[in-house]
């Protein structure tokens, strides 16, 4: 099957560049392919009694650029690319702009959780697999 719109998540690290590369190779099956990648700024939250404090954070327009720089090295067409900088939950997130996109398919990489760690923190790659629409290319 031939994708038209790739949806990348992209967190710096080293199976993300795997991920990266992956939706390239995919995309260049199809000539007319998009790659919309995306960076999730994961904001902590700090639960004090009842409320729930989140600090206020904006994103830092050095490291945004730093993150688009270091997925511009990986790119062969950047015309074809859109790269989105983002605050939330990771998961959320990604799946939410896939939807906004009309993606048809989501390409992450696996950080390789071992069950039991996988259970008490969860996945990124595990959530968004179990709540997608469309296909998702976990890699390793």
């Amino acid at each position: 099957m031939i994708y038209s719109k790739i949806v990348v998540a992209y967190d710096g690290s080293e199976i993300s560049e795997k991920a990266l590369d992956s939706a390239i190779k995919l995309a260049k099956l199809n000539h007319f392919s998009h790659l919309e990648i995306i960076h999730v700024i994961n904001i902590p939250k700090y639960v004090v009694g009842e409320a729930v404090y989140i600090p206020p954070v904006e994103i830092n327009s050095d490291y945004s650029e730093q993150i688009v720089a270091q997925i511009q090295k990986s790119l062969l067409n950047p015309d074809n690319t859109n790269i989105e900088i983002r605050q939330g939950s990771p998961a959320q997130t990604i799946l939410e702009y896939a939807d906004e996109v009309h993606a048809d398919l989501i390409v992450i990489g696996s950080r390789g959780l071992n069950a039991i760690s996988e259970f008490i923190l969860g996945s990124v790659s595990h959530n968004v697999v179990q709540h997608a629409k469309i296909p998702v290319l976990v890699v390793k």
